[in-house]
């Protein structure tokens, strides 16, 4: 099964990564990938499937690729998957949590990923959590990693995901009255024009747009 992109690296052509000029990649979507996964991934799914007894239910894919091994994870089964990975399988650290926007995934446009690292075993996982734009709660894995305190804060700010049990979240780049999201690709681009020695540039909202 495959499916078009817009933009991405390993762009041709005109180099253009952006997705502004028009550029459509076709990427294989594989689903799970199967067995063995190779490395010492095997050893961490196996290890969380032994901890875990809803590992079948809780965990909807595991995908390997580009040498990282994803989980992704329903959202109602995030903390439970969260705190087994750090006490049991020694993922002591989480490096962050990124937000992606996804327009056309109706019903899980808003995605959460965690970069785990185990500094005991040396080994490296990520967690992939979606949700909808019409009910963008996931559970805040502040009590599990406390590092993600700002972190959870930048992807509500920047993106709308509601990290529920969050004990401040609040804005954190953006004033907070601020209107919108901005790295939601539904957010306008807006801005003002630039003259500079007798030249306009345009504000961006004018010149260009998503596609």
């Amino acid at each position: 099964m495959t499916q078009d992109q817009t933009g991405m690296f390993g762009a041709a052509g005109t180099g253009d990564t952006s997705g502004y000029g028009g550029l459509v990649r076709t990427a294989a979507s594989t689903g799970s990938t199967e067995r063995p996964y190779g490395g010492y991934f095997d050893d961490v799914a196996d290890d969380l499937e032994r901890a875990y007894p809803d590992f079948a239910d809780a965990i909807t894919r595991v995908v390997v690729d580009r040498g990282e091994l994803t989980l992704h994870v329903k959202k109602s089964r995030l903390l439970e998957v969260a705190f087994i990975l750090r006490d049991k399988l020694k993922f002591e650290m989480c490096m962050g949590v990124s937000g992606v926007h996804y327009p056309d995934r109706t019903g899980a446009e808003l995605v959460a990923l965690y970069p785990l690292l185990s500094m005991t075993k040396n080994q490296r996982v990520r967690l992939e959590v979606a949700t909808s734009e019409l009910d963008p709660h996931i559970p805040s894995l502040v009590e599990v990693w406390a590092g993600n305190n700002w972190h959870e804060r930048e992807t509500f700010d920047m993106f709308g995901i509601i990290f529920d049990g969050h004990p401040g979240l609040t804005r954190i780049l953006m004033p907070d009255d601020w209107d919108g999201h901005p790295q939601r690709k539904d957010y306008p681009l807006g801005g003002i024009a630039v003259e500079y020695k007798g030249a306009t540039t345009p504000a961006p909202s004018n010149r260009r747009s998503y596609r």
